[in-house]
């Protein structure tokens, strides 16, 4: 009896500090349990629970952002976030091929998409379609199919427009 009372009076004793979490903050996808950075970054306190962090290494950016200064690091940094460390080199005659193909691929989903609009463009004659029988019955089975080839047209008026742009994009053969 005597040794729990003594075994609790120390455990009372120790500092309530030694077992309490700094506070930690959240910043996007980092944590940090210094106030002064997380206040500057506009980061927010993480309440409700412990939050284990285990540190991470950072990716090298072939040696910039280790041995240089601030211009170096921020130089380096952006161009890692422009390919990945690791990410093999494409050569020019390869991109060039690879630009090929993608232009080949978009001029068929062009020509693909610019008859479908022509098909819907006549079938939607100018918003009188032809009447089928369903339509004769029922009238407004036909008014919901006009506005629905409207909207077809509308649609692939759109992809056409889009297909140019991403043509357009592409660099020149």
């Amino acid at each position: 009896m005597k040794k729990t009372l003594l075994t609790l009076w120390i455990i009372a004793a120790l500092p309530v500090a030694a077992f309490a979490q700094d506070r930690i903050y959240r910043c996007g996808n980092e944590y940090t349990n210094n106030a002064t950075q997380a206040k500057e970054r506009g980061c927010k306190l993480v309440e409700g629970g412990n939050v284990t962090v285990i540190q991470g290494s950072r990716p090298s950016g072939g040696g910039g952002a280790a041995s240089g200064g601030g211009a170096s690091a921020a130089s380096s940094s952006s161009a890692t976030s422009a390919s990945p460390a690791g990410a093999p080199r494409v050569t020019n005659n390869d991109q060039r091929a690879r630009d090929s193909d993608a232009r080949a691929i978009l001029e068929a989903e062009l020509r693909k998409a610019e008859a479908r609009h022509a098909e819907l463009v006549k079938e939607y004659n100018g918003g009188q379609p032809e009447r089928n029988a369903l339509d004769l019955r029922n009238p407004q089975r036909y008014m919901e199919r006009t506005a629905e080839l409207k909207a077809s047209v509308a649609r692939s008026e759109s992809d056409i427009a889009g297909i140019k742009r991403e043509l357009s994009r592409l660099p020149a053969n």
